[in-house]
């Protein structure tokens, strides 16, 4: 098997500077950014819009339904596994066609009037959503394709932090914009920094990946499941579903109430603010760039035991908080420390996940893993509240704790220490 590069994936592991300054790490920085600008759109800018133009804050909440296509997005993956449009190929097809489709969908969101329109609003957002989910499936599939082996850690970190980066301009620039330009104006010119990943897709050239047999519709959805199945086994496939389960939600708990747990320490919302949401940003990718880069030493499996075992020290800073109550620097510390955990954990993980699809049918094997993965904020939410009213904040982050044993655990058997990757089969192959 060989990269997208020519080189082969079972080569010996590059030197630090080639792997930090290649083409492979820009390419990485700018899907970072496009597949991040759309959803920062609908979680930031759409409710600041909807409450500037009158929408009840009951109506703004339903809005988080409109997300539903990123949890449903490997639903329809196989088509962008199987289907080249465009004439652009399989990945650069999809991405044109989608980020096209979000500039059009973006941009037309201002011309609407919220407080009389709401459903109509609700429309945009949900063809924002599903749009922004389908360019994710490409991005995630195209970056599997072109990263080899290992470079998996360093290009994953490197498109996470982009990702979290995109956030400053629907969630600060548009927001600072919207105080002297109408409201359409504003979402022409967000719409507009989509051509930054308009202007990746025209750059780069398709991967060289093998596609699968022309298959019908429904063997094309069974057979990215049947490939998987068939490399890792019954037991093997359990217990790396379990592991993607269980590895972050210990982490995705003690975060969840995060701003309610600040407010009853008795921390005002200037102080939670400046201190506490500076402390998350930066620290988070700071994090997930030091993360990158140790992977290219320590190798992915020796980074999630590492990052890990950062990732459960960590809750244990809340803890403490709890404990020592409205400590403004200690507020600043413990959030600092747990979000550099998370974004090293994040990339560790999200190199894990691309290493265990298949570059043939890395659209719907991608989607699907990161579909598990997003299972443990939906269970973090629904639980948590009630688990903090019998337990206390204490014994609470205590329990977080103990609840990521679990997915550590689970290392010995989806990633050992000082194991290689599972072999693949070659790319020609398919089902």
């Amino acid at each position: 098997m060989t990269a997208a590069d020519g080189a082969p994936a079972a080569a010996s592991r590059p030197s630090f500077s080639r792997a930090i300054l290649n083409r492979r790490m820009l390419i990485c920085v700018f899907t970072g950014l496009a597949s991040g600008m759309p959803l920062y759109v609908l979680i930031q800018l759409v409710p600041a819009w909807l409450r500037d133009q009158g929408v009840s804050l009951a109506e703004i909440g339903l809005f988080a339904l409109v997300g539903m296509p990123y949890t449903w997005k490997f639903v329809w993956a196989p088509l962008l596994d199987r289907f080249a449009p465009m004439g652009m190929g399989r990945r650069r097809g999809w991405l044109m066609l989608s980020q096209l489709a979000l500039v059009l969908a973006i941009g037309s969101m201002g011309f609407l009037e919220p407080a009389q329109n709401t459903a109509l609003v609700a429309v945009f957002a949900v063809a924002v959503a599903f749009f922004s989910a389908s360019q994710d499936v490409a991005i995630d599939a195209f970056r599997r394709e072109i990263l080899p082996d290992s470079e998996l850690g360093l290009g994953n970190a490197i498109h996470v932090q982009a990702y979290r980066i995109s956030s400053l301009v629907p969630g600060s620039l548009s927001l600072i914009l919207a105080d002297t330009l109408p409201w359409k104006t504003v979402f022409l010119i967000t719409a507009a920094f989509m051509g930054v990943g308009i202007a990746m897709t025209l750059a780069v050239g398709e991967p060289e990946s093998a596609p699968p047999k022309k298959l019908s519709i429904r063997d094309s959805v069974v057979a990215p499941f049947a490939e998987y199945l068939s490399r890792r086994g019954w037991h093997g496939v359990l217990l790396v579903l379990g592991f993607m389960v269980m590895y972050k939600i210990g982490d995705n708990m003690a975060t969840a109430l995060a701003t309610p747990f600040y407010l009853d320490m008795g921390f005002s919302m200037t102080e939670i603010g400046l201190a506490a949401k500076h402390a998350a940003l930066w620290p988070a990718i700071i994090g997930g760039l030091l993360g990158g880069l140790v992977m290219i030493r320590l190798g992915i499996n020796r980074a999630l035991w590492v990052f890990g075992v950062v990732q459960v020290v960590s809750i244990f800073g809340f803890a403490v908080l709890a404990q020592q109550g409205h400590v403004l620097w200690l507020l600043a510390l413990v959030i600092s420390f747990e979000y550099l955990g998370v974004g090293m954990g994040t990339a560790a993980f999200t190199a894990f996940i691309a290493r265990e699809t298949s570059r043939t049918f890395a659209a719907t094997q991608f989607a699907l893993f990161t579909a598990l993965a997003s299972l443990p904020r939906t269970f973090a939410n629904a639980s948590t509240g009630v688990l903090v009213e019998n337990m206390g904040w204490v014994t609470f982050f205590l329990f977080c704790a103990a609840v990521a044993v679990p997915g550590m655990l689970l290392l010995f058997w989806v990633a050992p220490w000082g194991d290689d990757p599972l072999p693949r089969p070659p790319d020609s192959e398919t089902l």
